[in-house]
């Protein structure tokens, strides 16, 4: 039986396990970025054995879900010890960037576990018996999405001295909020609905919800330390800490990236997350791509093929659909001078990750005509939230973003 790891990591998405990545690379404090590592296929490979089998390929269903890799050396300091457990969601384009991310962690010394926790009734429960004693052991916790209800659920087995929450993106600065507040964990975007089934689920859940907000809110002095590790412009609250992280991995790993002339447009998945109306924003998309010249538009994850269809008859861009997060394939490059995003984490992190390089990262606001009869009534003033607060971005002026008509 593989002894328990100290340090245990849930990702959930690509960008959870990147910022694991990034956390292990600061907690290590490296004199510095060291030599650029070997290349295969445009991904940087470090050198000597890699931890762990082949890296699954997108019909290898068995090895997924066939548990833990590792073996090889991990880097000294706090996350000599660390094993990451993937619970991968269902859709294909998340799987497919989280195996790419597997490959370059496992590329980094690091274990990585591929745990099925969706999918079927009884997949979560499967999985809650699988990492059970792992859990019980670690003294370091680790999670992407402290918003997830299969993590919350995993926090009630936690004992570790220790819990960080690394970015699951610009909901960061919604969870450091609520729990600042100590109000119930609830998803920006997310309204309430499912009448009385919903309502019995939820009271239901209470329990497991409330120990959540307790393991978040540490008591300076007495029990477990929190950390939170983030690009994102949050301020820590009672005896949390924060930890800034200035993708100083990514940079040291990656690039720099060779500049085109063009402007790249960054996709959101505020479409499929029922903020926007799909016509407003294809309308936004197109005004963008004759106002800066866009040639490429970098897709989010959840967008539906259906939509970017769309997109690329309306404006005739290229759409490129990302095998790994975005702050990587930028760093990497080939990429525009300029980059053009909605409000989104993006214009968070790509300032830091392409520091240095001359690329501007410029924000279009959404306007408050494009949101959906359902959106939440706190989008509004999220979205307003995240693009005020962004640093080093040029913010585009109002009549880039067609109003409605």
């Amino acid at each position: 039986m593989t002894p328990s790891a100290s340090t245990l990591a849930f990702v959930e998405s690509p960008v959870q396990l990147l910022n694991v990545l990034e956390w292990a690379y600061a907690r290590s404090a490296p004199a510095g970025p060291g030599p650029q590592q070997p290349q295969l296929d445009g991904v940087p490979r470090q050198r000597g054995p890699r931890a762990g089998g082949a890296e699954p390929g997108p019909d290898q269903a068995g090895a997924e879900g066939g548990g833990g890799a590792g073996g090889g050396p991990a880097p000294e300091g706090a996350g000599s010890s660390l094993r990451i457990v993937v619970l991968p969601p269902t859709d294909p384009m998340s799987r497919g960037q989280l195996r790419r991310m597997a490959a370059l962690a496992r590329d980094e010394g690091y274990e990585v576990c591929w745990q099925e926790a969706r999918g079927s009734r009884f997949a979560p429960l499967k999985a809650l018996a699988a990492l059970a004693r792992d859990v019980r052991a670690a003294r370091t916790v680790v999670i992407g999405d402290p918003f997830s209800r299969y993590v919350q659920l995993l926090l009630t087995l936690v004992r570790a001295d220790e819990l960080v929450v690394v970015d699951d993106g610009t909901a960061t600065m919604e969870f450091v909020a609520q729990t600042a507040r100590g109000e119930r964990l609830v998803r920006w975007h997310r309204v309430g609905g499912g009448g009385l089934p919903g309502r019995v689920r939820e009271l239901a859940y209470a329990p497991v919800s409330a120990t959540a907000r307790r393991r978040f809110t540490p008591v300076r002095g007495r029990g477990h330390r929190v950390e939170v590790f983030s690009s994102m412009p949050v301020t820590a609250h009672g005896a949390m800490t924060l930890r800034v992280n200035d993708f100083a991995w990514t940079r040291a790993r990656f690039g720099p990236p060779r500049l085109t002339k063009g402007t790249d447009l960054v996709g959101t998945s505020l479409v499929e997350t029922g903020v926007v109306d799909p016509a407003r924003y294809l309308e936004a998309v197109r005004a963008l791509t004759l106002e800066h010249g866009a040639t490429r538009y970098f897709a989010h994850r959840r967008e539906s093929p259906e939509k970017l269809r769309a997109l690329s008859q309306a404006t005739g861009l290229e759409i490129v659909r990302p095998d790994l997060p975005l702050e990587l394939i930028a760093r990497r490059g080939p990429v525009g001078r300029t980059i053009v995003s909605f409000p989104s984490t993006v214009v968070h992190t790509l300032p830091y990750a392409l520091s240095g390089t001359g690329v501007t990262v410029a924000v279009c606001d959404v306007d408050p005509a494009w949101l959906t009869g359902s959106a939440s009534a706190r989008a509004r003033s999220f979205l307003a939230g995240v693009t005020d607060t962004a640093r080093d971005v040029r913010r585009l002026p109002a009549q880039a973003a067609p109003t409605a008509g």
